[in-house]
């Protein structure tokens, strides 16, 4: 159990982390991408084009994406990469519809499947896929190691898993702004042009509980990963972490 695993969006709901991050994210599914865009800045495109680029030595052909969410990473790795298929699994329906809505603008229905899916109990066989990505997803995760040991099942042998996540600045100037921005005015900015404070205060935190960089490494290396290593980007605000089977 780490720190982050007991940080929830709702302290006072009797329902447990996977029940209340599935349900926040329902209820900010139809503004979540706009949010993005608007609180990163259009940053958060190339973190996610820079994370796949660390698949572009071995481009899978059976890709799983965990925490799809409104599928930006399938969508991408499909224009990148052009695999055979893109599984991108979610907790959240809402937020899986509008991931559909958005396969189907693209015309991309015969190679990115979304389905609902739980990161801990993944509904494929071992050995099953060339590569596995999780873009802002870890953190969510109920129990990170249980997460982790199931991404490695199901990874063929020297496959990849590539995860994307927030992390903190360490230069302290950064570090202060980075909070003040993420800790006061990101929250009250959402709250003014939606109902879902709560929801990225909890993201807030989620962020600020991750045992992130070194300590991410070692957690992945305790699971069974191997040739671990991360990629700090934008000032340290986020980070690429590469891992193989």
């Amino acid at each position: 159990m780490y720190k982050h695993d007991e940080v929830v969006p709702f302290k006072n709901s009797d329902l447990s982390k996977k029940e209340q991050v599935a349900g926040m994210f329902d209820q900010i599914a139809g503004k979540y991408d706009f949010f993005n865009r608007f609180l990163s800045a259009g940053i958060d495109k190339s973190w996610r084009k820079k994370a796949l680029k660390e698949l572009q030595n071995n481009p899978p052909q059976l890709m799983l994406d965990i925490a799809t969410g409104t599928a930006d990473i399938a969508l991408l790795a499909n224009k990148m990469y052009h695999p055979r298929q893109i599984i991108g699994i979610d907790i959240s329906k809402e937020m899986l519809q509008i991931g559909r809505q958005k396969v189907e603008k693209a015309n991309c229905q015969q190679v990115i499947d979304l389905q609902i899916g739980d990161s801990e109990a993944i509904n494929y066989s071992e050995n099953t896929f060339d590569a596995v990505t999780v873009a802002f997803g870890v953190r969510n995760f109920q129990n990170l190691e249980k997460g982790l040991s199931e991404i490695y099942r199901v990874l063929k042998k020297d496959s990849k898993l590539v995860v994307l996540e927030f992390s903190k600045p360490k230069n302290k100037i950064w570090h202060k702004l980075y909070n003040w921005y993420n800790g006061l005015v990101a929250p009250k900015m959402v709250s003014v042009l939606s109902k879902n404070k709560e929801a990225y205060q909890y993201l807030n935190q989620s962020i600020n509980a991750f045992p992130e960089r070194n300590d991410f490494i070692a957690i992945l290396q305790k699971t069974g990963f191997k040739n671990c290593y991360f990629k700090a980007l934008s000032l340290g605000i986020c980070c690429i972490y590469v891992a193989n089977k």
